[in-house]
């Protein structure tokens, strides 16, 4: 911060950074010099003056003479920045703290042989994995945790708030993570409802993304939900592809099926725009409100006005006591 005697604080720019809690002072900053000149002008009517007559030859006029009025400016100069100090120069920073409870978000992502089929081009993996990155761009203080799933479940992902971290795991899958064939619906939303059965917060929703029925694992997908509803948690199922590949065709029963059994809706995505409508779609259904708290600090700048003022008065007063007194007027 500048010093109080700096010229910085008599710039335009920073004069009007300002914000004047007390403006009514600063409209009076214009009448200071009229008062001075009305009261000379009183002082000079009424004082009494003594003629004497000077030939004009001898009466010269010097710079010297002018400086009489120094004491005087200086005084008003003075009374200016006291007014400027009491209009109260601040400087507000303010700071928003945006709130949320937020909600946990267990997303489960087949990754089975069929996922990459190319009806969907790149494919309808590259698809869904580009969505649910954006998806997850578009939450606030929410936990999102990743089951990828083919034959048999993994936990790629817990809970957390590091997006960023989550994307990169995104990035990363590959058909390959997971050797065993087939798709295992209902053994991959049980991990998702283990990852989340024990936690206390104010929704819990999975979000389920596959393009077939259940093939492989040992827990029936309707038990699956079945369990979701009766822990509290709402499940929405995305059926990937458009079946225009005769051999990788999309089977919806199960997903419509178990999404109903879990309070959520069923979905089908045909393309890379509809998969991202229908993210958009559940972003808004299970949107949360968001306080936002606002903090206002305010820092006063008066003092090196006053300081200025004071400085000012002084020299006024010195000035007075020198030869640019006027000893006959006062």
């Amino acid at each position: 911060m500048e010093a109080w005697y700096s010229k910085y604080w008599f710039s335009i720019q920073t004069l009007s950074s300002f914000e004047w809690a007390q403006p009514f002072y600063l409209y009076c900053i214009p009448a200071i010099p009229f008062l001075f000149i009305i009261r000379n002008w009183i002082v000079g009517n009424n004082v009494q003056k003594l003629n004497v007559a000077f030939p004009a030859q001898q009466f010269r006029s010097s710079w010297i003479s002018a400086l009489r009025f120094v004491p005087g400016l200086l005084l008003v100069l003075s009374i200016m920045l006291i007014l400027v100090a009491l209009a109260r120069p601040q400087r507000a920073i303010s700071t928003q703290e945006e709130v949320s409870e937020g909600i946990d978000i267990m997303l489960a992502l087949d990754i089975s042989a069929s996922m990459e089929a190319t009806d969907i081009p790149p494919s309808r993996l590259g698809v869904a994995k580009k969505v649910a990155k954006k998806f997850i761009e578009g939450r606030f203080q929410d936990r999102i945790g990743m089951v990828i799933f083919a034959g048999e479940p993994f936990s790629l992902c817990p809970l957390t708030n590091d997006y960023d971290m989550l994307k990169d795991y995104i990035d990363e899958i590959h058909p390959s993570l997971i050797a065993t064939s087939g798709t295992a619906l209902g053994n991959a939303l049980g991990m998702c409802i283990n990852r989340m059965r024990e936690i206390t917060s104010k929704s819990k929703v999975i979000i389920l993304l596959s393009d077939g029925d259940n093939t492989a694992g040992n827990l029936d997908p309707v038990l699956s939900a079945q369990m979701a509803r009766a822990f509290g948690m709402k499940l929405y199922t995305i059926a990937v592809g458009s079946n225009k590949i005769n051999t990788e065709k999309v089977d919806e029963s199960a997903l419509r099926n178990i999404a109903t059994i879990g309070n959520g809706k069923f979905f089908r995505a045909t393309d890379a725009r509809s998969l991202e409508n229908i993210f958009k779609e559940i972003n808004r259904l299970e949107k949360v409100e968001i306080k936002q708290n606002r903090y206002k600090n305010l820092r006063d700048f008066y003092h090196n006005y006053l300081r200025w003022a004071i400085v000012l008065l002084l020299l006024s007063f010195a000035c007075k006591n020198t030869f640019m007194g006027n000893i006959l007027e006062d």
